[in-house]
C-alpha cells in the first residue's frame, strides 16, 4: 500500500491558507514502514512543524520535490485540510483521500471527490466513541486550541493572570469566563487555572458542570429551559428565545471579566452570536476576548476572521487556525490520529486498508465511495442549503 502526503506549507493554494502542520511524523512513518506501507512525502512537509526531510527519510519515507507523478498510483492522500483539484483529478479512482475535509461547507468539493470515485475519509465525522478515540482528529486539535487561546488572551491582557503579593501592594488574580466547556473550553479552563486565575464557566450542557468544577473552576448555572448534546457529544442548538435569556443572564459574568473566552461551535452550522457590541460595553477597557468561531461566522459580534481587532476598548481575537501555533505538538497528535485511523483498518495478511462500510467508524466518517455521497447528515444539509 502507498500513502502520499501533501507539503500544505506553501499555501495559499490549493488548501486556502498555508498551515503549519503535517499529516506524518518520523514516528508514524517509522510504524507505517514496519507494516510495509510506502510513505512519499512532498519536500518540506514537515519542516514548518520542526521536522526536516532527513528525519522522515531515516525512518523509512522517500521525500520527493515533485508529486506529480505518484498521484496516479497511490492508495491514500493524507491531508491536514483538504486536497486542491489538481490532485483530485490525477488520483486513481478507488484512491482514500484522508483530511480535514470540511464537508458541510465544501459541497463542490466533495460532490468533485464522489464523481472521480474516490472515498473520501473526513476526519471531522469521526464518532466520537471510546473505540474511535484514538482517531479523534477534531478532539486534539481542539484541545491544543484550548491552551493557545488563553496563551494568546494571556499576551494581550495589560496585567498579569496570577494573584501576586508584592511590597507595593496585592494584584488581584485575573477573572476568566469560559463559555462553552467541550474539549477547547475544558482545556483552557484548566490552562487559566493553573496560570492562576479565577476561572467561571458556563455551558448550555449541566452535564458537564461535574467536569468544569473538577478542574477548580465555578460553573455559571443559568436557567434556560430544556437543553442537552446530540447523541454525538455536541450541545444542541438553542431557540432564539433560549439564546436571549443566555446572553442577558450572561452580561454580568462578562462585564466583570478580564478575559472571556468562546467556543460555541455547532457541528455542521454557523456558530451562533454569544456577546453583542452592547455588551462589550461593559467590559473594562483593555479586556480580552477570545472568539474561537470567528473564522465560521464568529460567536463576538464586531469579531474579524484571522485578526486581532479592538472594539469598543475590549481586543478582540479571532485570529484562529489555533492549533497551527504549537504545530510540532498539533503534528504529532494529528498524525498519530491518522495512524491510528489507518492501522485499525489494514490488514496485515493482505496489506490492503478494508473500508468497511458496515463498521460504526467507517460508517460515520466515510462521507464518499464508489461515485457517491453516502452519508445522510451531508445529504440532507445539502437539500436544506
Amino acid at each position: 500500500m502507498k500513502i502520499l502526503v501533501l507539503n500544505e506549507s506553501v499555501g495559499p493554494e490549493p488548501f486556502g491558507r498555508a498551515d503549519k502542520r503535517c499529516a506524518v511524523t518520523p514516528s508514524t512513518v517509522q510504524r507505517f514502514s514496519k507494516n510495509d506501507i510506502e510513505i512519499i512525502i512532498e519536500a518540506g512537509a514537515g519542516i514548518a512543524a520542526g521536522y526536516e526531510d532527513d528525519a522522515f527519510t531515516d525512518a523509512g519515507a522517500s521525500c520527493v520535490e515533485d508529486i506529480g507523478p505518484h498521484l496516479s498510483d497511490s492508495d491514500f492522500l493524507v491531508c491536514v485540510n483538504r486536497p486542491g483539484d489538481k490532485h483530485i483529478d490525477a488520483l486513481k479512482g478507488g484512491a482514500v483521500v484522508v483530511g480535514h475535509l470540511d464537508p458541510f461547507f465544501q459541497k463542490p468539493l466533495i460532490e468533485k471527490l464522489a464523481d472521480k470515485k474516490l472515498s473520501a475519509i473526513s476526519v471531522e465525522m469521526i464518532p466520537r466513541s471510546s473505540r474511535a478515540q484514538k482517531m479523534d482528529a477534531l478532539s486534539s486539535q481542539a484541545s491544543l486550541a484550548g491552551y493557545v487561546m488563553v496563551m494568546q488572551a494571556a499576551s494581550n491582557l495589560p496585567s498579569i493572570l496570577p494573584m501576586m503579593m508584592t511590597p507595593s501592594g496585592t494584584i488581584k488574580p485575573a477573572k476568566v469566563f469560559v463559555i462553552g466547556a467541550g474539549v477547547a473550553g475544558l482545556q483552557a479552563i484548566a490552562t487559566a487555572k493553573r496560570l492562576g486565575a479565577n476561572v467561571l464557566a458556563y455551558d448550555t450542557r449541566e452535564v458537564v458542570a461535574e467536569q468544569v468544577e473538577s478542574l477548580g473552576a465555578k460553573f455559571l448555572k443559568i436557567d434556560i429551559g430544556e437543553t442537552g448534546q446530540t447523541k454525538d457529544g455536541y450541545a444542541k442548538e438553542l431557540t432564539d428565545e433560549q439564546k436571549a435569556k443566555q446572553q442577558d443572564a450572561q452580561k454580568d459574568a462578562i462585564a466583570s471579566s478580564d478575559i472571556v473566552i468562546t467556543t460555541a461551535q455547532l457541528f455542521g452550522r454557523k456558530p451562533p452570536q454569544l456577546i453583542s457590541r452592547d455588551t462589550l460595553k461593559l467590559m473594562k477597557p483593555g479586556s480580552v476576548v477570545v472568539d474561537m468561531a470567528a473564522q465560521g461566522g464568529g460567536n463576538v459580534e464586531g469579531s474579524e476572521p484571522g485578526q486581532t481587532v479592538t472594539v469598543e476598548g475590549v481586543t478582540l481575537i479571532g485570529t484562529g487556525d489555533w492549533s497551527q501555533q504549537v504545530a510540532r505538538a498539533a503534528t504529532d497528535m494529528y498524525a498519530n490520529n491518522v495512524y491510528n485511523l489507518i492501522d485499525e483498518f489494514y490488514s496485515q495478511e493482505e496489506k490492503q486498508f478494508n473500508l468497511d462500510l458496515d463498521d460504526e467508524i467507517l460508517s460515520g466518517c466515510v462521507i464518499t465511495h464508489d461515485g457517491a455521497i453516502r452519508n445522510d447528515m451531508l445529504l440532507n444539509a445539502y437539500k436544506e442549503g
